[in-house]
């Protein structure tokens, strides 16, 4: 099923979001890697509090080439989303509500997405300069001195991706090797 959702989420939209579904978000997210993960971790290990705002919010595991003129942005492609599986936990919990990647999730992941409610999508690895398309405006909003991987805020419309965990845990990989497709 083909949805069009806004970000931030809403409850609403993630409640009836189901694990396949093709969705088109337009609003903002955030873009952030590894070593922005790893630097948010250790703020928050020390009191801190966090460059962006998480609740109801959508971060996209992506680290974008240099842009093209006349272009917001280069290539946009997705990483590995296991690589920031030992900071997701906590930031569902502290109101994260969606994130863009490629590739599976932890259990633990899984269990937070249960636990809190929200939804994991997949874009499609390879196609970052389609992807690109999608993005209205991008702007470095914390990290800058980490490069392509500071934290971006980015205006996306009709930004595609698909639902791989829902919010009941239903996820796509593991329906799709059960029915041996």
């Amino acid at each position: 099923m083909d949805r069009h959702i806004s970000a931030p989420l809403k409850k609403e939209d993630i409640d009836t979001l189901k694990s396949g579904d093709y969705v088109y978000i337009s609003g903002t997210i955030y873009v952030a890697r590894d070593a922005a993960h790893k630097r948010m971790d250790e703020l928050l290990d020390a009191g801190g509090e966090l460059p962006i705002e998480l609740k109801d919010n959508v971060i996209y595991y992506m680290g974008p080439s240099t842009a093209r003129e006349g272009r917001p942005i280069g290539s946009a492609g997705p990483t590995t989303a296991s690589r920031m599986d030992k900071y997701t936990p906590r930031l569902l919990d502290l109101g994260l509500k969606g994130m863009i990647g490629k590739g599976r999730r932890s259990a633990e992941v899984k269990d937070a997405i249960v636990r809190n409610g929200c939804v994991y999508f997949a874009a499609v690895g390879g196609a970052g300069a389609i992807l690109s398309k999608a993005i209205i405006s991008s702007e470095v909003v914390a990290y800058e001195d980490l490069g392509t991987e500071a934290i971006r805020k980015l205006e996306v419309k009709d930004f595609p991706c698909i639902v791989i965990i829902d919010k009941d845990g239903n996820n796509l990989y593991e329906t799709v090797i059960e029915e041996g497709r």
